[in-house]
């Protein structure tokens, strides 16, 4: 009898190996992802894995590009859920990023760490990213007051992201998260 691979279309083994390959980061960093790991675990013939993805960069670009798809959607949830209160909508799109980057570090680290070519402002740049991007300007356009959005959105993303990384490496002290977390959602970029 085939195994489960063997009945799945080209896209459906790409996307087994993406979600795998994001599983095995999590659980083991990405040192444990291995081409011989993948095979077993999706029963996916080494070689068929090297078809899909040139090498382990091409795979991390792939399960970044998913997250950052991923963020996008908890993003533009939260975005959602805030709907009658414009200046609800940061404190939650902050919320939710932050959620985001310190349930999943491994593949937060894919998107952000890893892949460079994933920058803004780089040609060719999918979709995803750039969703991220519109998210986190969406939430702060209302709170621009003259100011460039686009510039605005930097500032934003990067104190959020300065946060998650310098707080995961053990850089700032642990009693003050939830005062950090406040202070970028609700005071520094606040409604006018």
């Amino acid at each position: 009898m085939p195994g489960p691979a063997e009945k799945a279309t080209e896209q459906d083994r790409r996307d087994l190996l993406v979600t795998v390959a994001r599983e095995l980061a999590e659980t083991e960093g990405w040192a444990g992802v291995t081409t011989r790991r993948l095979a077993e675990r999706t029963e996916i013939d080494m070689g068929d894995i090297y078809r899909h993805f040139a090498d382990l960069e091409a795979l991390i670009a792939a399960v970044a590009v998913c997250a950052f798809a991923d963020l996008a959607a908890d993003l533009a949830e939260a975005h959602a859920e805030t709907a009658g209160s414009p200046e609800g909508v940061w404190p939650a799109v902050a919320t939710a990023y932050l959620d985001f980057a310190y349930t999943n570090p491994e593949v937060y680290d894919a998107m952000l760490a890893l892949t460079p070519d994933l920058a803004l402002g780089v040609d060719g740049v999918p979709a995803a990213p750039r969703a991220v991007f519109a998210e986190l300007r969406a939430a702060l356009t209302p709170l621009a007051e003259g100011r460039d959005p686009d510039t605005l959105a930097e500032v934003g993303w990067s104190l959020l992201h300065g946060v998650v990384m310098l707080t995961r490496g053990g850089r700032l002290r642990p009693e003050g998260q939830e005062d950090r977390e406040a202070l970028i959602a609700q005071r520094l970029l606040r409604w006018p």
